[in-house]
């Protein structure tokens, strides 16, 4: 089973975006049957088992096992992953691009998220066939600012220092060299809407 598993074809994302699927994925992450997965969510079981077999014939769900129960062969399911994500790559044409939008912006970040998710799925699923590891590097961290000229400050440093070892590692023209995208993003972390007020400087204002 997959730890997180990349949807990039818009049939499969239509199946998986029904809530009562989403949920049947989540329950099957042990094996079970269509008659356990019905007591666990309180559910009719031949409703249960049409949305199974829809899973299955997109690849979300597989059987690995069956057992005889009461005269009878019941299977065993089984999630394809412990967690699903959709790939902008979905919406086709309507996937965000950086190149469409203004570097300064919001939309910008966004626009690279998608495109991170979308580049890294593709190359999962590459990786996957193929059986071969997937090499990637990701620093995940919290900064707290006290203030918005030290945030500036920091974004300098940062830039300063990515600008040099970029400078310094990159080697366009080596010989069987492989072209890496490096993504460097600072957001403000989401809080409840009655703490959402402690993300802003005295002198900032949380849109709404």
């Amino acid at each position: 089973m997959r730890d997180v598993h990349v949807i990039d074809e818009p049939d499969i994302a239509a199946v998986i975006l029904d809530p009562l699927r989403a949920r049947l994925l989540a329950e099957l992450t042990v094996p079970g049957s269509a008659t356990t997965v019905a007591a666990a969510l309180d559910l009719p079981r031949q409703k249960v088992n049409y949305h199974l077999r829809a899973l299955e014939n997109v690849g979300l769900v597989r059987q690995v096992t069956s057992r005889q129960r009461r005269g009878l062969t019941e299977r065993l399911l089984e999630s394809s992953a412990r967690s699903y994500v959709v790939s902008p790559a979905v919406l086709g044409p309507s996937t965000p691009e950086p190149a469409r939008t203004d570097r300064l912006s919001r939309a910008y970040l966004v626009a690279v998220a998608a495109r991170l998710l979308r580049e890294v799925g593709e190359l999962a699923h590459r990786a996957d066939r193929a059986a071969k590891p997937l090499p990637t590097l990701t620093i995940d961290t919290e900064v707290c600012f006290a203030s918005a000229a030290d945030r500036a400050a920091f974004t300098a440093e940062l830039a300063d220092a990515v600008t040099r070892l970029v400078g310094r590692y990159h080697a366009g023209q080596a010989p069987g060299g492989r072209l890496h995208r490096l993504v460097v993003a600072s957001h403000p972390i989401p809080a409840p809407p009655s703490a959402a007020v402690s993300l802003a400087h005295p002198t900032e204002e949380i849109p709404t």
